[in-house]
């Protein structure tokens, strides 16, 4: 972090051993984005609940560049928020699964399926759960329904167009993680 971490505590006292727990969790950001600026963490006890006890808020901003991340653990909606140290590790986890994404966005990640082959579904044995593809070079490959990602087993027929992932099975090889081509997002 390039500016010194922000704690401050709103209608409470901080208590012993909250403030660690912060600097800790806050410390471990740098894992997920190398260049947060920024981040301040807001510890609020909005109304002393004689009843239920105390409920705690937990406000965490992280400046990145070009952004703001906002967390806001609201004590009416997270049972965690009675007890203090499990209300600030539920909203750095969030913070830690948000700035994945900003990252992620950033450098433009995307999967890339440039190592699946493409066959068409040769047989389907029907009651069985199992077919076999054949491959543009006539090899037979073959696969389980378990192994399809964006299509109903029970709908394909034969011909039907496929990408897959060819791996070493007991009796030959087999095909994992077959896509209908052009279907929902497919090929």
């Amino acid at each position: 972090m390039k500016l010194p971490l922000q704690v401050s505590f709103h209608n409470t006292d901080p208590l012993p051993g909250v403030e660690e727990i912060i600097r800790d969790r806050a410390g471990r950001l740098d894992r997920y984005c190398d260049f947060i600026m920024s981040c301040r963490v807001v510890i609020d006890m909005p109304h002393k609940h004689h009843h239920t006890g105390n409920l705690y808020q937990i406000r965490l901003d992280i400046t990145v560049p070009d952004d703001e991340i906002v967390i806001s653990r609201e004590a009416s909606e997270h049972r965690a928020a009675k007890d203090l140290p499990a209300a600030i590790r539920d909203a750095f986890d969030a913070a830690d699964r948000q700035l994945e994404d900003y990252v992620r966005c950033k450098r433009r990640d995307v999967k890339h399926h440039d190592d699946l082959s493409h066959a068409r579904v040769r047989t389907i044995e029907v009651g069985q759960d199992f077919g076999f593809l054949e491959t543009s070079d006539g090899r037979e490959i073959y696969f389980h329904k378990n192994s399809l990602v964006n299509a109903d087993f029970d709908s394909l027929t034969r011909g039907t167009e496929v990408a897959f992932v060819e791996e070493a099975g007991e009796k030959g090889p087999q095909a994992t993680t077959v896509r209908v081509v052009g279907r929902h997002g497919g090929m």
